[in-house]
């Protein structure tokens, strides 16, 4: 392995009141990021807030944070999805996106720890204020009276569309006295089931075979959609499309749709006009608005650049759009924050910013200690022999070394491979498993386990080393998973 600056630090430098901090990193694994990400969230009083450059970069370190964190449920970790579709497209983002993202709103303001994972463009993005999410959630229990036409017209406004069978968050059906829902935010749908016009019973139930599962006692609606369909909202927008814009309200699908009560694809582009700015506040908000103060934000490498590459897009989107007499457009700076505006409100505060070696504050940057896990064949063409390369290494390196499998069953097959090899690691659950017992003098030195990680890598501070396949039959062509 490369060499690495001397004693580097155990827990990742975290700033006072009024500073940045730049952290440098070799051009190793992203797996080891998400290891410095929760050393550094188990000793920042608050939050953390991980802005990754993109959604591929964002989806790798939240599937990192779960496996090195295990069932930690003192640190969680709250993604926060982008959309996955690009500015202006004339369709929604899926029900289970929008589901996630609302359970993360409704859960942000009042975190206290843990680790909230979101791609930069999503960042820069509006979203409904504060007052939308708390306002517009509603709890039912049993024992409560519920009229069920007056719950079909309250769902609806909420945005849950009514559906013949539940399937997706934010469906419902009403069968006799059944109530069929699927809450956004929630895991399973749920049916409630009435006797005259009390909730006698709350179940979740399998959407696929229709079975009722356990019960529970009572259960919190959060809105359907990031945008209210009560009349007023769409009379609303109804109005603010004719004021605005030279539209023709015959030829117009997405006016003929809103005038007609439904919500049309791509609606969500048009968010700012179904909330007006009240006296003292803005129309919307972005997702620091919904973060504690005690927040602290850590900007992935490049996070910078692909803010700036993203508003080019989505300015020339809009350029390409923006005379649709059937459907205009808002302008950017309507729908999303700029990257000089985000930048602005960033620097208000602490931060971290992880450096490469392009970065502008690599020299000031200091070194986590992290490397790349090195080379170690344990089959195949190796001159050494099968697995000679991993033994010279154990016997070796003064620290503790895991072997990371993706699943239960490429855990057997890597455990007789090595085997075959003459290699016998002690076979433990995940990576908190191997990490608990780390000042026993009894530890394994060298192990196997399920923890499906991105990529190998070495820390220095505490001495261990973990190894997926890439290092072990680096001969493989490897995709990311």
């Amino acid at each position: 392995m490369s060499p690495v600056p001397a004693s580097p630090p155990s827990v990742p430098p975290l700033p006072r009141r009024g500073q940045s901090r730049a952290w440098w990193r070799a051009p190793a694994s992203p797996s080891a990021l998400a290891w410095h990400l929760v050393r550094a969230a188990r000793a920042h009083d608050g939050p953390l807030l991980f802005v990754a450059r993109d959604n591929q970069g964002a989806h790798q370190v939240e599937s990192d944070l779960h496996t090195l964190l295990g069932e930690d449920a003192a640190l969680p970790v709250v993604p926060f999805p982008d959309w996955e579709t690009l500015p202006y497209d004339r369709f929604s983002p899926h029900p289970d996106i929008v589901s996630q993202r609302l359970a993360a709103l409704q859960r942000l303001p009042g975190l206290e720890r843990g680790i909230v994972v979101v791609p930069v463009q999503t960042l820069l993005q509006r979203l409904p204020p504060l007052r939308y999410v708390a306002g517009g959630s509603f709890d039912l229990e049993v024992g409560q009276r519920l009229d069920l036409d007056a719950e079909k017209r309250r769902l609806e406004a909420a945005g849950y569309r009514n559906v013949p069978q539940v399937l997706d968050p934010g469906d419902f059906a009403v069968r006799g006295g059944l109530l069929d829902v699927f809450p956004m935010g929630a895991q399973a749908p749920l049916r409630i089931e009435l006797l005259d016009d009390e909730i006698d019973s709350i179940r979740r139930f399998d959407p696929e075979t229709q079975r009722s599962l356990d019960r529970t006692d009572a259960v919190r609606m959060l809105p359907g959609r990031e945008l209210p369909m009560d009349e007023a909202s769409i009379a609303r927008v109804l109005d603010a499309l004719r004021e605005r814009f030279d539209v023709d309200t015959r030829r117009s699908a997405l006016y003929q749709d809103l005038k007609a009560g439904l919500a049309p694809a791509g609606i969500e582009y048009y968010l700012p006009l179904f909330f007006p700015a009240r006296e003292g506040e803005d129309a919307t908000s972005t997702l620091l608005d919904y973060l504690p103060a005690s927040t602290l934000p850590v900007l992935a490498d490049g996070a910078g650049p692909s803010a700036d590459a993203f508003w080019q897009q989505t300015r020339g989107r809009y350029e390409q759009r923006r005379h649709d007499l059937e459907r205009p457009v808002l302008p950017p700076e309507e729908l999303y924050l700029p990257p000089d505006a985000l930048r602005e409100r960033l620097n208000r505060a602490p931060r971290v910013e992880v450096c490469g070696t392009e970065h502008p504050r690599h020299a000031e940057a200091t070194p986590l200690g992290d490397q790349p896990a090195p080379s170690l064949p344990v089959a195949g063409r190796d001159h050494h022999g099968a697995g000679e390369a991993l033994r010279a290494f154990l016997r070796s390196y003064p620290g503790r070394v895991l072997v990371a499998a993706d699943s239960p069953g490429r855990r057997e097959a890597l455990l007789e491979v090595l085997q075959a090899a003459a290699l016998r690691p002690a076979v433990v659950a995940d990576f908190p498993a191997f990490l608990a017992p780390a000042q026993d003098t009894d530890a394994p030195g060298f192990a196997l386990a399920v923890a499906p990680l991105e990529d190998g890598f070495a820390i220095d501070a505490p001495a261990f080393v973990v190894l997926t396949e890439r290092q072990l039959f680096p001969e493989r062509a490897t995709q990311p998973r």
